[in-house]
């Protein structure tokens, strides 16, 4: 009451002026926030185990619970104690002295060893009919080999790294507030590094051109060295990587990605290979991101990302080194420093002078516009030979989306198969398909894995919390007092759920410093009663909150997707405008349940899941079940004679259960599936339950829509057409319903990609090559209005209004 009491007083003494929007925007208070200690003095938990199925030797022995109460350290925060040297003029050359302190190893000679590489000089000898003696590589073959290495990487410069790391924490301290580490995860990569003596190998996410300098600055001040950057070579200039390449960058050479039967392809492949196992024999740590840019429409796994890992699994399969230590890494900011008014557009290699003129506009902003907060997350480090031999024993069966979801739709049977989709939506390329059918397939799920552990462990900031507020609880504008209290009780519902939060401090300084961030998207105005309204800015603005609040998804994604389906189950019996009261009374039962949840699992892409793959959709189904119950939406109905829901005593094994593989069991699991046919459920008729159900179906809202939308327009499309213009067809279908109906978070590019690619797995689009690009035309099942009506109508019983 006190804080509301203040708010009130202080935006009194502003402005008196009513329906005026404030000038809250300049005040500054960013500064005032604390970032080490617990956000109201909740528990934190700490993130980023390792899957326990998977790898459970690493689970248990790269673990203590001491280091839980570590803390956090601001890694641009470098004073003199941070220095072997004391003094006045210390404290002002504090940076200068602390670059000239960090240790970086002597330059090996790398070069000559990767041409004496035995597949560099088998390749050559096949490439030579009357070679010269054993062991020696003629003058054209050598200089072959060097060219190929020079677009590979290039011998580390000492002075240009001790400059950039001076020069990039002076910029870093301009245009950060801080960029937080958790010690105690840097303790964990440290010990698995000193103890197993292996290589390390981190696997991050990917949120902007930054997180390449970023990440590597971090752990190279940390004491891990200098670490080797895998860079996609489309988003720099030829400058610009002859610059990175002397800070410890790697780029691909475009031969590697030629057909296996070039010849020029297969020396650049065996290059890079003997480039990787240089590299991991000397134990230099490497980099790589699994996504893709946020920029880029595609697939969110990154098709490169997977290749350089392929490599890295390849090399440790032959025995070049006998493990490597994998450690996913994930990065969250407040706002993405150089995301551009739209983030879609192509984006275009940054080069020298491009790069410069963003430092100097950013530094020019300095002190005009609140700086934002950085949290990097080590998730825990596991052995990639452990999860190689634990994670085949979990392969089985898949059937593609067509298989398992078209007859459903269309109606041609009710009951779903009981086995897993497959769904890969990122292209292979040269290095990868040059690996065995089953690697392929083993880096594939190893790449889903990592990156389900990368964005389980990041930390949900205070942007995306206060836009999916704004856009799923208040788009027509609430009070700040009000939105005080609902800021509290999200974050306190994210942390329940096991996600951290990347902010802490006094309440009503860090709203006002996120509202602040998202100024360009937010109005606020004076009503007479004298608090302040917030209002969301229609048009773009609601988009760009819709991709901020997409953060905060993971952290509540299976109950959103069981209030989705329980929505859908509900559908057919009572109207979607009805009383709560007239929901509660309907019954549903456990296989229904099962049934709709599977049904929309298959039906959302896998990129946005992203369910570890050691993972059954039936044990998930229970997950999302349990998470119901637990959250109060669901309360068992008991009917008189059977036995109670909270009955978790073992009985027999039926026969459909023997056959599941041993990681499917769960404590659940031991029920008999006879007896789950008669257990029921009901909605809750708790006070606080009708808003969270609709909060949580509104989170799943902008993608169903899209798909919806999407089967509306397949009568309207003009097809034939090329991937690129069907897609543009349907997203400006999207901005015109925008315009229209004000579902502004539905007109994005990437759902509207999202949803051409469903619609294409699910045997509704069909794709034939062509020299203009993949021609996507309508399958001859729905050409006809009838089941393209049945399509949309299959998902807007997902939607709820």
């Amino acid at each position: 009451m006190d804080t509301m009491l203040e708010a009130r007083l202080q935006t009194q003494q502003r402005n008196t002026q009513n329906t005026q929007e404030t000038s809250l925007w300049s005040s500054g208070f960013g500064m005032k926030l604390e970032t080490v200690t617990p956000f109201l003095g909740k528990y934190r938990p700490f993130v980023g185990r390792c899957c326990q199925t998977c790898t459970p030797k690493s689970w248990e022995s790269l673990f203590h619970r001491s280091i839980m109460d570590l803390g956090f350290c601001n890694v641009i925060l470098v004073k003199e104690e941070n220095t072997r040297f004391r003094g006045w003029l210390v404290r002002r050359l504090c940076y200068f002295l602390w670059s000239l302190e960090q240790h970086i190893p002597p330059c090996q000679d790398a070069p000559q060893k990767i041409i004496e590489n035995t597949g560099v000089q088998n390749v050559i000898s096949g490439r030579v009919p009357s070679g010269a003696g054993e062991g020696q590589v003629p003058g054209l073959e050598k200089k072959e080999v060097q060219r190929i290495l020079g677009h590979l990487q290039a011998p580390l410069c000492p002075f240009l790294l001790r400059l950039f790391s001076w020069a990039l924490l002076r910029f870093l301290n301009c245009v950060f507030l801080n960029v937080q580490l958790h010690k105690g995860q840097m303790k964990m990569v440290h010990k698995a590094a000193q103890a197993q003596g292996l290589p390390l190998v981190f696997l991050s996410t990917h949120k902007s051109l930054l997180d390449g300098i970023l990440l590597p600055f971090v752990l190279f001040s940390q004491g891990l060295g200098v670490l080797r950057v895998a860079w996609d070579p489309r988003t720099c200039s030829p400058a610009l990587r002859a610059l990175l390449k002397k800070l410890g960058g790697l780029f691909l050479p475009p031969e590697a990605n030629l057909t296996l039967d070039s010849s020029e392809g297969v020396l650049a492949r065996a290059v890079v290979h003997a480039a990787i196992e240089q590299l991991l024999v000397s134990r230099q740590p490497l980099l790589i991101f699994l996504e893709e840019l946020p920029g880029a429409q595609g697939p969110r796994l990154s098709a490169l990302g997977q290749t350089w890992l392929g490599l890295v699994v390849q090399a440790v399969q032959v025995g070049v080194v006998p493990d490597a230590m994998l450690v996913p890494v994930a990065i969250t900011y407040d706002l993405v420093p150089d995301a551009p008014c739209d983030v879609y557009q192509a984006l275009a290699p940054l080069g020298l002078w491009t790069g410069a003129l963003a430092v100097l506009r950013s530094l020019r902003s300095w002190g005009h516009s609140p700086r934002v907060c950085v949290r990097v997350h080590l998730a825990q480090p596991f052995s990639l030979q452990e999860y190689t031999i634990n994670a085949r024993s979990c392969w089985g069966s898949r059937q593609t989306l067509e298989q398992l979801l078209q007859p459903i739709v269309l109606g041609q049977c009710t009951v779903v198969p009981d086995t897993e989709k497959e769904q890969d939506w990122t292209p292979a390329t040269g290095l990868l398909l040059a690996l065995k059918e089953e690697d392929q397939l083993l880096v594939r799920r190893l790449s889903h894995h990592v990156l389900n552990a990368s964005v389980t462990s990041s930390a949900v900031m205070s942007t995306a919390i206060m836009a999916t507020l704004l856009l799923f609880k208040h788009q027509k504008g609430v009070f700040l007092s009000q939105l005080l209290g609902e800021f509290s009780w999200l974050t306190e519902e994210t942390l329940l759920r096991g996600f951290d939060v990347g902010f802490s401090g006094q309440l009503r300084c860090l709203v006002q410093h996120t509202l602040s961030l998202l100024q360009a998207h937010v109005a606020l105005l004076h009503v007479q009663q004298g608090d302040l309204l917030v209002v969301p800015r229609l048009g773009p603005g609601l988009t760009h909150l819709a991709r901020l609040s997409a953060e905060l998804l993971p952290a509540f994604l299976s109950e959103a997707v069981g209030a989705c389906a329980v929505r859908g189950l509900l559908a057919g019996r009572v109207p979607p405008e009805g009383p709560w009261e007239l929901q509660g009374i309907e019954l549903l039962s456990q296989n229904e349940l099962y049934r709709q949840i599977l049904l929309l699992l298959h039906l959302l892409p896998q990129d946005l899941l992203l369910l570890q793959p050691c993972q059954s959709s039936y044990c998930y189904c229970q997950e999302v079940l349990d998470r119901l119950i637990q959250c109060g939406l669901l309360v068992a109905e008991e009917t008189p004679g059977s036995r109670p829901a909270c009955d978790t005593g073992r009985q027999r094994l039926s026969a459909k259960l023997l056959w599941k593989p041993s990681g499917d069991f769960t404590d659940s699991d031991s029920d008999d599936f006879e007896e789950a046919e008669g257990r029921y459920f009901r909605l809750s008729q708790q006070s606080r339950c009708p808003d969270f159900f609709l909060f949580l179906c509104r989170l799943l809202s902008p993608l169903l829509k899209a798909f919806a939308q999407a089967a509306t327009f397949l009568h309207q499309g003009q097809l034939p057409d090329t991937e690129l213009g069907y897609t543009e067809q349907l997203l400006q279908f999207l901005q015109a319903n925008a315009q229209e109906e004000g579902f502004f978070e539905c007109a994005d590019p990437n759902l509207a990609v999202s949803a051409i690619w469903t619609f294409r797995d699910l045997g509704v689009l069909q794709q034939t090559p062509s020299p203009a690009g993949p021609m996507l035309y309508l399958s001859p099942t729905f050409t006809s209005r009838e089941n393209q009506e049945k399509l949309e109508q299959f998902i807007r019983q997902f939607i709820c209004s």
